[in-house]
């Protein structure tokens, strides 16, 4: 099974949590025409971490690190879940059962469907599970 197509590289922005930076990074991103898809943001101690799928991932990365920017990718995947009562349940008891780990995730509704975005700490065997259990990873294609 070639599990690396599943793989979705997400960008993270580590800044201060502050007025403004938000609209510092979707300025920058809309500057260079990068679409942010999906995105969720997180507070510890100050500093805000901001996670996105975007469609051009290095594009992105180059233009928030000139920018001052402290930037890194992370690979998450993307489950098309059942938008409807039990549909995380599902999703979470496939990777729950498997002994996978989900360290974060988000979750949006778009023209997919509802779809989770999992940072899990074994990637090849969430989606191997996944994909065994007849659930719904979307490709990396269809983000970037």
């Amino acid at each position: 099974m070639d599990t690396q197509k599943y793989v979705i590289r997400q960008i993270s922005i580590f800044s201060e949590n502050r007025p403004g930076r938000l609209a510092a990074i979707a300025h920058a991103l809309g500057e260079e025409r990068i679409n942010i898809l999906a995105f969720s943001i997180a507070e510890a101690n100050g500093f805000g971490v901001v996670r996105a799928l975007v469609d051009h991932p290095e594009k992105a990365h180059d233009k928030l690190f000139s920018l001052g920017f402290n930037v890194a990718f992370t690979d998450v995947i993307a489950v098309k879940m059942k938008d409807q009562p039990g549909g995380l349940y599902e999703v979470a008891k496939i990777l729950g059962d498997a002994g996978v780990n989900i360290e974060y995730s988000y979750a949006y509704s778009g023209k997919e469907g509802a779809v989770l975005i999992l940072r899990v700490d074994q990637v090849e065997e969430a989606i191997k599970k996944i994909k065994t259990s007849g659930a719904t990873l979307l490709e990396r294609s269809v983000f970037h």
